[in-house]
């Protein structure tokens, strides 16, 4: 990159040429890509991030999948041959395997072709719970599955339970203590994806760095935080089946996908692009095949009055607006010092820090108009959502010094900051990442948080870093958010629910009113008797306030026009599988044809 330009000619330069990236010759349709964070290891028991989560549901194979086309969404089996045969009230699930899956070579095979067994499931939820994993996963199973008291007590992987038996080679049985409405979705996840008990003790706490599945594509090279390349699985058995709507473009899409076997393309090229400048320019410089959640600071460069702009819709590129299943929230650790606990001054600082927050700001400055304000923890199209709740804590600076007044926090130091109620200096420690969202988010809450006397200083760190340390309760507050796993409300209360601290919940959040209509709500259908559940739950977040519920963006996002079958899934993070390449077009495009 020329370091003597500006970044805005930059910009009218890129938008005037075409595009720049081909794929060399002879090396096959191979699609673009980048993930926004680094990725962790590579283990579906423990990658929770969304970098690694959106390598491990290409790389591992869940017993269900989402059928890619099908609004509303709906399960059809993947490793499973269809979805199961449901019994006994809701409480017991037969799954049966589709025989000839086989994990990609490894050496812990000894050279022998090694086929998926109904076995190799039973060994893979059950590792969900092995305490040395401290898996975030757990929570899917934990207390769910018939008998599983038994691996909490003494965990070994061996021991049987009545709630997870192979019955033969490739029949699964699960039984649950209690009816789940959503369990099957929790089937679904890369947490469930199918690992070989072999491959995970030949590489004893290091399987993550030997990620060997059944997915439709496998490791290549792995630069970690640089560059991870996917080739396709050469004995990948999936075979597409969709159900399109009516909207004229998944119609295309599905005939042109079915029957066809998966992936499409030969390989899969990741880099980390963690700086907006470099995602913006890499795309519109054709580096990559699409780009997701154009980024807010840059809206202005390629959206004019709503639409793409004309010299980029002159190449070919497609805009497309999605409203994602993300909620961006920054929570506070219920076990620090300085902002947890539960009594009246700590909760009106915790209530004073989310009354400073201004959420107009954010959505016009950093949002650039493509998110709402977030009431509860729940967007938009997650069951369960109510769109006329709204927060009973406002964007309110001065109620909030009156608060702090009142409650102890009136005593300021030299530099007219606030003191703690003994005395004490009150520093707020909020973790960021190093990047310039991060920055730019630094600021906005550097501004809300002085505004109300509070000392705030930064702590940058990669976010991969600082969810290690959030799991370990080392994190006094960080701006996070959560995208759907599944598309149901107890996806994100579970974010709160007091047995998941330290795994999900990093708030580590546990009040016995909360927890209980947390377990009820569980056991409910969505309808008005868990809604009334959900309101009283978002009534107890607001009351102690272990979150600043933030935003729910909505995704501008754009494709090259040599990129086929592109659909954004609601859940599913990556569509590589689905996705092809007009390898002639991108050649024309990258010849200025």
């Amino acid at each position: 990159m020329p370091t003597r330009r500006t970044f805005a000619a930059l910009l009218f330069t890129l938008c005037q040429l075409p595009a720049l990236a081909a794929a060399p010759a002879g090396e096959g349709k191979v699609l673009h890509m980048f993930l926004s964070t680094s990725e962790a290891g590579l283990d579906p028991a423990v990658g929770s991030d969304l970098a690694t989560l959106s390598l491990l549901e290409n790389l591992f194979d869940p017993l269900l999948r989402y059928d890619y086309l099908a609004r509303p969404l709906k399960l059809q089996g993947n490793s499973a041959t269809e979805l199961p045969t449901i019994e006994d009230g809701g409480r017991s699930y037969t799954f049966h395997i589709r025989p000839g899956i086989y994990f990609t070579p490894d050496p812990a095979f000894k050279g022998k072709r090694r086929e998926v067994t109904a076995r190799d499931y039973v060994y893979s939820i059950t590792r969900l719970y092995d305490p040395a994993l401290k898996s975030p996963w757990s929570f899917l199973f934990d207390g769910k599955l018939l008998g599983d008291g038994a691996l909490k007590d003494k965990y070994s992987v061996d021991t049987a339970i009545p709630g997870l038996q192979a019955l033969d080679r490739y029949t699964l049985r699960i039984r649950l203590a209690e009816p789940d409405n959503n369990f099957l979705f929790y089937l679904a996840t890369p947490a469930t994806g199918v690992v070989a008990r072999e491959v995970i003790e030949a590489y004893p706490g290091q399987a993550g760095n030997h990620p060997v599945g059944t997915g439709p594509f496998m490791l290549g090279d792995w630069k970690r935080s640089d560059r991870i390349v996917l080739l396709k699985n050469p004995a990948s058995t999936a075979v597409f089946h969709g159900t399109p709507g009516g909207n004229p473009q998944d119609k295309a899409i599905g005939a042109a996908l079915e029957g066809q076997p998966l992936p499409r393309v030969d390989r899969v090229e990741v880099k980390i692009a963690e700086e907006f400048q470099g995602r913006m320019l890499g795309f519109l410089n054709g580096e990559y095949d699409y780009l997701e959640q154009v980024p807010e600071s840059m809206t202005d460069m390629v959206i004019k009055n709503g639409k793409l702009k004309p010299e980029l819709a002159a190449r070919g590129m497609e805009l497309y607006r999605f409203p994602v299943l993300q909620t961006y929230y920054m929570w506070m650790n219920m076990q620090d010092p300085v902002v947890g606990g539960y009594g009246k001054e700590k909760i009106a600082l915790r209530r004073a820090i989310s009354m400073s927050y201004n959420s107009l700001e954010d959505i016009a400055l950093l949002k650039k108009g493509f998110a709402i304000k977030a009431e509860s923890p729940l967007p938009p199209n997650v069951l369960g959502y109510d769109p006329n709740y709204r927060s009973p804590v406002p964007y309110d600076p001065a109620l909030a010094n009156a608060l702090l007044d009142r409650h102890g926090y009136g005593k300021r130091d030299a530099d007219g900051f606030r003191r703690q109620p003994d005395g004490s200096q009150l520093t707020l420690v909020m973790s960021s990442e190093a990047t310039v969202s991060g920055r730019l988010r630094d600021e906005l809450w550097r501004k809300c948080l002085n505004a109300i006397g509070l000392r705030v200083v930064f702590k940058s760190d990669k976010k991969t870093e600082i969810i290690k340390a959030s799991r370990l309760g080392k994190v006094q507050m960080f701006e996070s958010n959560w995208v759907a796993d599944f598309p149901d409300g107890e996806n994100f209360y579970q974010l709160l629910y007091g047995p998941n601290a330290g795994r999900a919940n990093y708030a580590r959040f546990d009040l016995p009113a909360y927890n209980t209509r947390y377990e009820q709500a569980r056991q409910l259908p969505d309808g008005p008797a868990r809604q009334k559940l959900y309101f009283e739950m978002n009534q107890l977040i607001h009351a102690y306030n272990p979150w600043v519920p933030l935003t729910q963006v909505q995704s501008a996002d754009i494709r090259q026009p040599w990129l086929k079958n592109y659909k954004r899934h609601p859940v599913e993070l990556t569509q590589w599988r689905y996705l092809d390449v007009d390898v002639a077009q991108r050649a024309r495009a990258s010849k200025g044809r």
